[in-house]
């Protein structure tokens, strides 16, 4: 109305039927001045509280700051002028239009709001505006018909009559022109801290949407291969200190209010059913709860990309209706040529706009994805160092480890495809609305054929979760790795590698099974999906000219409906796979959720009080120190007071780390107390053994120390803590009795370093009882006795007798009086050797030398071709060329029956029908079956060949793995190999094989659509050759850097696994030193670390994909403007054959490199599979054609020949020129103090570690002659750690079901454990936990003792094997040993003196030689070494 009142209407139809289009002079000045105006009033309000709301800090005034503000003040006294022109020198026209006079001034002042917008965005540090940026596209968009406007009436009537009012348009427009240009600029940045930031932050509007801020490091790994250094830092909203800080206080709400719900729900319900209905619900429900909290966190930001999906969705179905305007214009003949290339702009520029708003929705879903990532990792290791030992004996290290690495992997998918659920069927829905319209009621036989394949894709989703039983497999066969490669030792003492490598290999057999048929019912998905848009377009097109002969299928109808079915095929096809997605998060989702809600521990503090002991009179009530400390306070009615606690755990827990770190254990280095320390724990001679000292690197579980430095650094990281409550778990077991004694009386005792602290000591020592101020015995798991050592004796009560049994057996057996204990002398340092006592006066050692683990290594530069010809051999060229020639059979398919329907819609109407439409219709569908039925053979033929060739490297990595030496498990950490078993192995199972099925797809494809253009247009050949040398450039400068950020997120990415490995190992000794903020800083420094290297990776794939669309779209507008430009000679048949396939140039560019990338950067895991390969191995397990008796060795003689042995080359040998005759049934004990080389003569008797010059002799059989599973099978150890594997406790004695069951049943009852083996319901089928953690220390050794009674053969070594069991366990040992092993050779070798004081002889090692060797009585006649060791143990 207000137009019509000061506009007149008298010339509004000479805009669009006409030749030379135009806008009326008064719309130009009203509408287009306007809408920009109207624009910034009505939405600056809302912007400007927007900016008021969040501050970034004030930005100083920049050049591009002024220059803006400059420009502005121009333009804003230009529309002033113009008013006052036309009110002095216009004026009639004011009269006629008074829009002239008002738009001037509201042009200006829109301006002059612009201007305070810009000063406030400086003011609140915003530095580049996306509401400026499209104020001025929209003012330059509408100037522009003004422009054209202009330009035509000064070539129609020149400048000369209205020179002021053109000069002063011109200048406006320039003007307007130069501050969008300056708008794409972002301001100067805000000072900022970060080393090397991440330049999306600086970045303006318009480089975060083309994302070409992410160019430099595209460049930068182009030239040179990426290095971790050149990766941005994280920007603050992605590190995990603030996810994890806000995730976890909602999550922790969360829970409460769960846990008060189900309280209230079952208030009224029996204690034990609401327990266990509390548990299942609680089970059941988690799930939901973990998804909801995380909703709340993230679902903001994911809304936004919501946004950007709904906007794109309008661009893509905007594109087939001007495709049908360009036909019908192509159609009429009458119709100016300026309308076709309106079309082909329009078309460009929504595909263009299509691709932008595709590319920001997909970067916003791998950002969350990312953040969901880092949040699952925080909260799953928060809970993993609170969690209860009940509730941890159900959640093994490799499940944790599977937890944030597949589930983890399934909740980004999820992100990135949940959308598709909802807005699939919507999509589905329009195109087949816009079909109806085009083709009436035969869009409902398309509607038919969907119903018709969503069933069959619906019950193959189904199929395949049923089928998801192969993560169960995998869950399995990691959870067995982890434990072959925790026990790997074992494994090798006893030769069980096949047993276990066919356990993995029969995991991974039904795994790849399971996969096998998933795999199967997927290619019948993609077949059906690929097949789709024919299926749809046959049905339509066929009951469409059936129907009635007059219904004639023309260009505009054909090719119309063939790109609204392409846009069909989007939403088909990832509609069940997001179905799927969503269904395996959810599973995800509830096995996150029951974890998060496991039980947890309840804090415990305990008062300042004496030095307590517990001791164990049997071996069955070897409890945890937990219960004992509950039953300590229940008898003693402490009040809980504050405290620290430092604990030492009976079993060692010991960092991946230097012996310095791993005593400091996070605290400052107080030289004095340090070294107190050190010699307190007797670790000053040990540090002179090591190439490093102190900061020699310790290896996974202390790999490469004994088990009594295990210990004592153990003990030492306690000692350190100076905390007023210790916690000893039997920390003195591992150690030599003359050790024992001077850590007794160096550290615990009442004159050693603790002597002011509360120490509760759990002992099955009885020399320490009677310095202990308090003591509680323990039977059958309860106290039975507390009290002083003196009032218990007096008492005659079981520990009385206990005593004196066990003292008296001591004295038989020494068969000398015991005499004054005396402590132990240590050897004074000499002065070359390490002595740290402070670091200025200890000789700086040389970096490298103390290392040990070698650090995950990322190659560098492009996959090598051998990488992917090794993959391709493993499957074969006789399989893959025949794949390749049925691509280019399904590809010439489809190009067949897409020129046939271009031919069909050429075809000339007669009385308005078309002749032979049932040949047509049938040589349609059989073109298209024979395409459907090629497209599920190649998929079938691809996945059954990425399945064998993974098969082969599964196999090989195995046993490539288990035929690794001792060292090579020493420098390797188990994250890495871990790594190889789950995330590689499972990328090699799938991704590759559907990287490959993706690239040969879209290669063909792309091959198909650029024989349809140039046959359709030769010409088009001048413009895709130059885009093709642009993708190929484009492309090129990707995937260099692609490759190598793939490298190093997977490299990041093993440290993640081998510290939540250690931590959960770990978690109780963390807990007891409350360090769990430091190791929670750590994990989140590896989390960032590796999100350093995935961000950019996923930014590198939006990067390429705008660039490249941007050159598919070229092809749109080239192919386009082309057929415009060949009215007169294409029919519309060709024309909308090429442009509707041009269409899909966009996406199929996209594709090509991303499944080529994905295929490279995947195909980098087959080359980190193949890294073993190529490491040292051990010797032959077996050797073919040997003449080894059966019955070898008959007599059980060791003989050691100048044998010398060293742990790695470049050290000093740990055995020197030992040379040593064994006789047969002689029982021999070795001792020494620590590092003299005990365990080493063991490791070299099974070849665990290679002579490094001399042999060893058994039975007169050079074993270096022997395969290494006959010598390690036809000889025994009793290692000093019990290790035993999760399954049944039959196959930790026999994993090869080599005797029958009354013989293992003897074993057991030798070895007194068949009364406890009866007692249990599955009896010798009983499941042992990982690491046997359901049995008792003592209970584990005395398995691995029925494991030596059932193999029985001619030599056994026990190495420190009684070391950490009680005393009654001991001697039930050694009795057994002493009877069932008489006419066996027994080496022993010993901390309790005691045990081999009636063994023939008694080797004394140091420093790797042999120093004495004789009988026990004549080797304490000679009041040598053995005598002073005797004298320290207090034997004598």
């Amino acid at each position: 109305l207000f137009i019509k009142a000061h506009c007149s209407s008298s010339d509004w139809n000479r805009t669009w039927y006409t030749a030379n289009p135009d806008l009326t002079q008064c719309f130009q000045n009203t509408v287009l001045v306007w809408v920009p105006c109207i624009y910034l009033w009505l939405l600056a309000p809302f912007y400007c509280l927007h900016l008021y709301c969040h501050d970034s800090g004030r930005i100083r005034m920049s050049c591009l700051c002024c220059a803006k503000t400059m420009l502005g003040f121009l333009l804003a006294s230009f529309g002033f002028v113009e008013f006052f022109y036309i009110l002095l020198e216009r004026s009639q026209e004011i009269e006629q239009h008074m829009v002239f006079l008002l738009s001037p001034i509201i042009r200006s002042m829109t301006v002059i709001l612009a201007l305070c917008i810009i000063q406030l965005e400086r003011i609140r540090g915003c530095r580049s505006s996306v509401f400026l940026f499209l104020f001025w596209v929209l003012a330059v968009v509408c100037s522009l018909v003004p422009l054209r406007a202009k330009i035509q009436l000064a070539m129609d009537e020149g400048i000369s009559s209205d020179i002021v009012r053109y000069f002063a348009f011109f200048s406006y427009f320039t003007i307007q022109l130069a501050q969008l240009f300056l708008c794409c600029f972002a301001d100067n940045p805000v000072f900022n801290l970060l080393q090397n930031p991440c330049p999306v932050k600086d970045a303006s509007f318009l480089s975060k949407i083309l994302f070409w801020w992410f160019t430099g490091l595209v460049v930068k790994g182009y030239r040179t291969p990426l290095e971790a250094e050149d990766l941005w830092t994280l920007r603050e909203e992605d590190t995990s200190r603030k996810i994890i800080a806000e995730l976890e206080e909602d999550w922790t709400d969360e829970c409460a209010k769960k846990a008060l719900a189900a309280g209230a729900a079952l208030g009224s319900r029996l204690p034990d059913q609401a327990q266990l209905l509390r548990k299942l619900q609680k089970e059941q429900s988690s799930g939901f709860f973990l998804l909801r909290t995380m909703a709340r966190k993230f679902g903001p930001y994911f809304l936004t990309g919501t946004l950007y999906i709904i906007f794109h969705d309008a661009f893509m179905f905007a594109i087939p209706q001007v495709l049908s305007l360009l036909l019908d214009f192509m159609r009429d003949e009458d119709a100016p040529l300026w309308k076709g290339y309106f079309y082909a702009t329009l078309m460009f520029l929504l595909s263009c706009l299509q691709s932008l708003f595709n590319h920001q929705y997909m970067y916003t879903c791998f950002t969350v994805g990312m953040r969901v990532k880092t949040a699952v990792m925080g909260l799953v290791y928060r809970k993993s160092l609170v969690i209860n030992s009940s509730a941890r004996r159900t959640c093994t290290v490799g499940e944790i480890v599977n937890l944030v690495s597949a589930d983890t992997q399934k909740l980004m998918d999820f992100v990135v495809y949940f959308n598709a659920v909802w807005l699939a069927p919507i999509e589905i829905s329009l195109c087949l609305f816009f079909l109806w319209q085009h083709l009436g009621p035969s869009a409902l036989a398309g509607i038919a054929t969907v119903i018709l394949i969503f069933p069959l894709n619906g019950l193959i989703a189904k199929k395949r979760s049923k089928l998801q039983v192969q993560m169960k497999f995998m869950d399995g066969r990691i959870r067995l790795m982890n434990e072959i490669l925790s026990g790997i030792k074992i494994l090798k003492f006893y030769a069980w590698e096949k047993a276990f490598l066919e356990q993995v290999l029969g995991l991974r057999e039904k795994e790849l099974k399971a996969l096998k048929k998933s795999q199967i019912l997927y290619s019948i998905s993609i077949a059906s999906f690929n097949s789709s848009s024919f299926l749809i377009a046959f049905s339509m097109f066929g009951v469409y000219v059936m129907l009635d002969d007059r219904n004639v299928l023309d260009a505009q109808k054909v090719f119309v409906s063939m790109a609204l079915i392409n846009i069909l095929k989007t939403p088909l096809s990832q509609l069940p796979f997001a179905i799927s997605t969503t269904m395996q998060a959810m599973v995800s989702l509830r096995r996150l959720g029951k974890y998060l809600c496991s039980e947890e521990l309840r804090e415990d503090n305990v008062s300042k009080a004496p030095f307590c002991s517990g001791t164990s009179p049997t071996h069955v009530s070897t409890s945890t120190l937990n219960d004992i400390m509950y039953e300590f306070k229940k008898i003693m009615k402490l009040k809980v007071l504050s405290g620290s606690v430092a604990y030492v755990p009976q079993q060692a827990w010991i960092q991946n780390a230097t012996v310095q770190d791993n005593i400091l254990f996070g605290r400052e280095k107080l030289k004095t107390w340090y070294h107190r320390v050190l010699e307190g724990c007797a670790l000053l001679p040990d540090l002179e053994i090591l190439p490093a000292g102190d900061a020699t690197e310790i290896g996974e579980k202390g790999l490469n120390l004994s088990g009594g430095q295990k210990q004592r650094v153990s003990l030492a990281r306690a000692v350190y803590r100076k905390a007023d409550v210790y916690l000893m778990d039997d920390p003195l077991s591992a150690v030599d009795a003359h050790v024992g004694q001077h850590i007794f009386d160096k550290v615990i005792g009442p004159k050693g370093v603790l002597r002011d602290k509360t120490r509760i000591l759990v002992t099955h020592g009885m020399s320490f009882l009677p310095q202990a101020d308090f003591i509680l015995v323990l039977g059958d798991g309860e106290i039975t006795e507390s009290g002083s050592y003196q009032e218990l004796l007096s008492r005659h009560g079981a520990f009385a007798d206990f005593i004196h049994t066990f003292a008296n057996a001591e004295r038989k057996e020494s068969a000398i009086q015991r005499g004054e204990k005396h402590s132990v002398k240590r050897r004074p340092c000499k002065s070359n050797s390490v002595c740290p006592v402070s670091e200025t006066d200890q000789e700086p050692v040389p970096e490298d030398l103390g290392k040990l683990t070698e650090a995950d290594k990322a190659r560098s530069g492009r996959v090598s071709l051998n990488v992917a010809f090794d993959y391709f051999k493993t499957i074969g060229l006789a399989i893959i060329v025949p794949i390749v020639f049925l691509y280019a059979f399904q590809q010439g398919a489809s190009l067949a029956y897409n020129y046939w329907l271009s031919v069909w819609a050429d075809d000339p109407i007669v009385n308005g029908t078309q002749t032979d439409t049932d040949l047509k219709l049938i040589v349609f569908g059989a073109l298209g079956f024979v395409q459907g039925i090629a497209i599920f053979g190649t998929t079938v033929a691809i996945s059954v060949c990425g399945i064998i060739a993974s098969s082969h490297l599964h196999a090989d990595l195995l046993i490539n793995v288990l035929r690794s030496p001792m060292s090579f498990f020493e420098c390797t950490p188990s994250g890495n190999l871990l790594n190889r078993f789950s995330k590689e192995i499972d990328a090699i199972d799938c991704m590759v094989p559907d990287g490959l099925k993706m690239m040969l797809c879209y290669v063909f494809k792309l091959m198909e659509v650029c024989i349809i253009v140039l046959l359709a247009m030769p010409f088009a050949a001048v413009v895709i050759l130059p885009l093709a040398l642009l993708y190929a450039f484009v492309q090129s400068f990707y995937v260099a850097t692609s490759c190598q950020l793939r490298r190093l997120e997977a490299v990041s990415r093993s440290p993640i696994y081998t510290h939540f490995n250690e931590t959960v190992q770990g978690a109780s000794v963390i807990r007891a030193f409350g360090e769990q903020s430091r190791f929670i800083l750590q994990t989140n420094k590896r989390v960032d670390f590796n999100q350093t290297s995935y961000f950019p990776r996923f930014v590198a794939t939006r990067w390429l994909a705008v660039n490249l669309e941007f050159v598919g779209n070229g092809v749109v507008l080239a192919a386009a403007i082309l057929s415009v430009m060949g009215k007169g000679t294409l029919s519309p048949g060709i024309v909308g054959l090429a442009v509707s396939h041009s269409l899909q140039v966009t996406g199929i560019l996209s594709w090509i490199v991303r499944s080529w990338t994905d295929v490279e950067n995947n195909i980098v895991s087959v080359e980190r599979v193949n890294e073993y390969a190529d490491t040292p191995k051990e010797a032959s397990w077996s050797i073919e054609g040997s003449s080894l008796p059966p019955d070898w060795p008959q007599r059980g003689t060791i003989e050691f020949q100048d044998y010398g042995l060293q742990y790695r080359k470049g050290l000093e040998l740990a055995l020197k020129g030992i040379t040593l005759q064994v006789h047969e049934r002689e029982r021999v004990g070795i001792v020494g103090r620590t590092g003299a080389g005990k365990s080493s003569l063991a490791l070299g008797i099974f070849r665990i570690l290679e002579a490094a010059k001399g042999k060893i002799l058994i039975d007169g059989v050079d074993i270096a002659d022997v395969g290494l599973h006959d010598l390690r099978s036809r000889i025994t150890i009793i290692p000093q750690d019990p290790v035993l594997f999760s399954g049944s406790l039959r196959m930790n004695l026999d994993p090869f079901d080599t005797y029958t069951d009354e013989e293992v049943w003897r074993s057991l009852e030798l070895a007194h454990l068949q009364n406890f083996v009866s007692n249990l319901p599955d009896k010798i089928n009983h499941e042992c936990s990982e690491g046997g953690e359901n049995l008792s220390l003592g209970q584990r050794q005395l398995v691995c003792l029925a494991r030596a009674l059932l193999r029985k053969t001619k030599i056994l070594v026990l190495d420190e094997a009684t070391a950490a069991v009680d005393l009654e366990t001991d001697a039930l040992i050694q009795s057994t040993i002493r009877t069932q092993f008489e006419d066996c050779t027994v080496l022993t070798v010993a901390h309790r003196l005691n045990t081999i004081m009636d063994y023939t002889r008694v080797i004394v090692m140091d420093r790797g030689h042999i120093s004495e060797m004789d009988t026990p009585a004549n080797l304490i006649a000679q009041r040598g070494q053995f005598y002073r060791m005797c004298r320290e143990a207090g034997l004598m």
